[in-house]
């Protein structure tokens, strides 16, 4: 095998031992520079730079579509399937409770079967005189006092507010009261002045049992009917109740609710209750009643 004897490395140092020079290095070529970039045509590059714009403008569209279905999934989810929650669209009830339990008649009044009208004598007497209701009626003596209260009853929370009452006995439940009271009571939608006699004398009487007195209680009923009370419709509830209480002395009690229809959105209410250990004042019932006189 032969052996090539390398070349020997010659330095020149022009100028000295610390000047500069070449170097030349055994079988390297020489570096040859890359030849200079042609010139880009400055429309060159137009294509490419709309692309890209189309590309970063479709992404951030793309990313805003995203965000916008993710938004609209959430409210989807947390709204039972309904972006508006199904809740606005209902409109709230604000009518009278007595108004929603009973609507207009649809017989006129004039065709219901009502006691025919009589031409009521002129009111004679001391009167009770209700503005707010629309009705008077008689006015008694001793023992009978002055009501000069608000009393809101029951659940439909009639509130009385007019008449006569006095206290039969104390008891650890507070005082009871022979009473003679009336009030008005929302019992039409908005400013319709028919109603349902019926339905609304039912009602009142019935959360007059309900809310009124000691419970359970049970009832003799005693009348029951569309009638007219001076010249004007109404329904008349009259009944017993049987009932106990701790410490209550009164063991029964008579009643009386009418509903008068005086023409207005209001009804009248006219609630007398006379306690069983004070029955010599039994005929107050049937007396006022009869008593009654629009205003």
């Amino acid at each position: 095998m032969s052996e090539r004897t390398p070349t020997p490395v010659a330095w020149s140092r022009p100028g000295g031992p610390w000047g500069s020079g070449t170097v030349t290095a055994p079988g390297v070529p020489p570096l040859v520079p890359p030849p200079p970039a042609a010139p880009e045509s400055p429309g060159a590059d137009g294509p490419r730079r709309r692309r890209r714009q189309m590309l970063i403008f479709g992404g951030i569209a793309g990313a805003i579509l995203a965000i916008g279905l993710t938004i609209i999934m959430i409210v989807v989810l947390t709204s039972d399937g309904s972006p508006f929650g199904g809740k606005a669209s209902s409109v709230a009830d604000l009518r009278p409770p007595l108004a929603k339990m009973c609507p207009p008649p649809t017989v006129p009044p004039s065709a219901a079967p009502v006691a025919p009208p009589s031409a009521a004598p002129p009111a004679t007497g001391e009167r009770t005189i209700d503005k707010e209701s629309g009705i008077s009626y008689k006015k008694y003596g001793s023992p009978w006092l002055t009501w000069n209260a608000t009393w809101r009853a029951g659940t439909l929370e009639v509130p009385y507010r007019v008449g006569q009452h006095f206290v039969t006995e104390q008891y650890s439940g507070g005082s009871y009261h022979a009473s003679i009271l009336s009030a008005a009571v929302p019992a039409t939608d908005n400013d319709a002045v028919t109603l349902d006699l019926e339905c609304v004398g039912r009602q009142v009487a019935a959360d007059v049992r309900a809310e009124y007195y000691p419970q359970p209680n049970t009832m003799d009923p005693l009348r029951d009917e569309l009638t007219r009370l001076g010249g004007r419709p109404a329904w008349v509830s009259e009944f017993r109740l049987h009932f106990a209480a701790a410490g209550l002395t009164a063991t029964d009690e008579l009643s009386a609710v009418a509903v008068i229809d005086v023409g207005k959105p209001t009804a009248a209410v006219l609630y007398v209750s006379i306690p069983g250990t004070h029955k010599q004042f039994d005929y107050v019932i049937d007396d006022v009643l009869k008593s009654v006189r629009p205003l």
